[in-house]
């Protein structure tokens, strides 16, 4: 797993030693983004299960307010049309 900027280089890579969506290595990463940049930056989080990893933050404590309140997830469009979840906001025109 990596983190690129948004000129697509790779910024820091973590070795994934198990199969499957674990979030500690998202989590490793972030803290290590937000440990390296000024207190004021907000950072956009492109992420494909995004709304678990935020939703996971929030109830169970895994990084602190302060890294919380400056990020903004997204998730890509594969999740956003391929799966159903819950976080997702059905518009009706």
């Amino acid at each position: 797993m990596a983190f690129l900027c948004h000129h697509d280089q790779v910024l820091w890579m973590v070795n994934m030693t198990s199969a499957g969506e674990k979030q500690h290595y998202a989590l490793v990463l972030l803290k290590h983004l937000f440990d390296n940049l000024p207190a004021t930056m907000t950072v956009g989080l492109l992420y494909d299960i995004g709304c678990q990893l935020e939703h996971s933050c929030h109830k169970w404590g895994l990084l602190e307010d302060g890294i919380l309140s400056r990020m903004k997830f997204g998730i890509s469009v594969f999740h956003a049309y391929g799966h159903q979840w819950p976080c997702q906001v059905v518009y009706h025109p």
